[in-house]
């Protein structure tokens, strides 16, 4: 028997994405290998758990396959998919169906993606394909530990990051960052997360793991954590909740839908759930943000006879039955705050925060800088750490983090812990990394409060007030070198010698030019 290493793991899964180079766009990779993935996956712990059931309770194949919890139906079986030779794509098109049908939980899941479209797969590269997965068993006694798929699944996501360029940010954020953000925030056991985008689920996933180390982290294999999270796009919220199922989290709340518009988290009186953690990187400085005031857009003609659109005032046409903002409505242009406000709205009295935004969300003014006055009058933002540039997938510009606490301790009343961490990385050839060593300085020197040239500085709101509420972090943190002071007395010195030097050597010349009748 094979124990399967999270190194061979890693390498034979990357390697199924070569197979379909050529066949389709490499953005799309991942949709295709996660559902093979978790198709064969599926099919080996239930065979594995089927014979279990028989040993134990010594009943016929046939009675044991109605036991397990997770059902896989006869057209799903993995035996009967790699015998086929033909219309294989729509072979397992019905599989992903059925598999829904029979586990209600993962409805629109399996079927997020199409195989049966021939002129993207054909049967020989399908075949390929299938043939690739069936080299190794993913029963758990044939893995290195449980976790080595949820491990394996990860590295997969980052390397389809890689793969897919400017497109990867859109379901990845760098791991180093993700690592910094919950050290900050601090989850503890029993608490509810949420992640208003969340991606493929690495941000709810870390926060798992970061509260699986802390006292009473664990109820016997399992992680004492509530996950919810909701995610916009289809492919990704599918991908998203096989990473859970792959981390053992089969009761993670993972919705799709646009949060900004349409919060699917509610309790039974229709209001907003409410957590204990709230963490999440938003899409960059969205704009048309509120989806449901750009589908019908006015128009009109100009004075050329030429239809032109009207430009929704978003003071007007955002209407939030919710009333998450309550600190004003973002410009179109700019989504970020909008976030942040739904963020602060779904969080706990004695809940913490933490959100990647861009450096622009510190200092812009307008309705953002208001936006961001009335948060500090509020006293709820505990503190921002710039981060270095290039480390995210779609953008080279530089983020920060804000953290919210609507408890802070006295201790950091009307103040604001400010760091400026853009040098704490390794340098790479398309991305900056956030390494062990440069998150840890960061969150020591968060957690000690303690100012630091050049590095930390907890600020006093008075001081921010005087710079207009501008949290721009260059005014509270100067991280400009010391120039050398120049005696003036020696450099007129200095040049006066070198007047006398130069005229030595002209003279030298002009005698050697003389000897040579020149």
């Amino acid at each position: 028997m094979t124990i399967l290493s999270l190194s061979t793991l890693e390498t034979w899964l990357w390697d199924s994405a070569n197979i379909l180079r050529g066949s389709i766009d490499s953005s799309d990779f991942k949709n295709y290998i996660f559902g093979l993935l978790f198709l064969k996956r599926a099919n080996d712990v239930f065979d594995e758990e089927v014979e279990n059931i028989m040993k134990k309770e010594n009943l016929s194949k046939k009675d044991a396959e109605e036991e397990p919890y997770f059902r896989i139906p006869e057209e799903a079986r993995w035996k009967a998919l790699t015998s086929k030779t033909e219309n294989i794509g729509e072979a397992l098109d019905k599989a992903f169906a059925a598999i829904e049908r029979d586990n209600t939980q993962l409805e629109g899941v399996m079927t997020a993606i199409k195989f049966g479209d021939k002129e993207k797969l054909s049967d020989a590269v399908l075949q390929r394909l299938l043939r690739h997965f069936n080299q190794y068993s993913l029963r758990n006694s044939e893995l290195y530990t449980p976790d080595v798929l949820g491990d394996a699944y990860e590295y997969l996501i980052k390397m389809f990051a890689d793969d897919a360029g400017k497109k990867g940010g859109e379901f990845y954020t760098p791991k180093g960052v993700v690592r910094l953000i919950v050290r900050l925030i601090k989850p503890q056991p029993k608490n509810l997360v949420y992640d208003p985008t969340s991606g493929s689920g690495g941000m709810l996933i870390e926060s798992a793991k970061y509260i699986a180390q802390q006292p009473n982290g664990k109820i016997g294999n399992n992680i004492n954590v509530s996950l919810f999270g909701q995610e916009k796009n289809l492919g990704t919220w599918a991908i998203c909740k096989i990473n859970m199922i792959l981390h053992n989290f089969m009761d993670a709340d993972i919705r799709k839908g646009d949060t900004l518009v349409d919060p699917k988290h509610k309790d039974n009186k229709n209001n907003l759930m409410l957590f204990d953690r709230v963490i999440a990187n938003p899409p960059f400085s969205q704009d048309k943000w509120w989806t449901s005031a750009e589908t019908n857009i006015e128009k009109k003609l100009d004075k050329d006879g030429k239809e032109k659109e009207i430009t929704p005032n978003y003071n007007k046409v955002v209407v939030d039955k919710f009333g998450r903002f309550q600190y004003g409505i973002p410009p179109r242009s700019y989504g970020d705050l909008a976030f942040l406000q739904h963020m602060v709205a779904v969080l706990k009295e004695d809940g913490r925060m933490g959100i990647v935004l861009p450096h622009g969300t510190l200092f812009r003014g307008g309705t953002e800088g208001a936006i961001r006055q009335k948060l500090l009058e509020k006293d709820i933002i505990e503190g921002i750490v710039g981060l270095p540039s290039a480390l995210f997938y779609n953008t080279g510009i530089p983020a920060s983090v804000w953290i919210i606490n609507k408890s802070k301790p006295e201790r950091l009343k009307n103040k604001v812990i400010i760091i400026d961490a853009s040098s704490e990385f390794k340098q790479g050839k398309v991305q900056n990394q956030l390494e062990e060593k440069d998150i840890a300085k960061v969150v020591d020197s968060y957690d000690s409060e303690v100012d630091i040239d050049k590095f930390i500085r907890v600020v006093g709101i008075a001081e921010i007030k005087e710079n207009d509420y501008n949290l721009n972090i260059s005014r509270y943190i100067d991280t400009n070198e010391a120039e050398e002071e120049i005696d003036l007395k020696d450099v007129l010195e200095s040049i006066a010698n070198l007047e006398e030097n130069e005229k030595a050597i002209d003279e030298k010349l002009n005698q050697y030019l003389k000897a040579l009748g020149l």
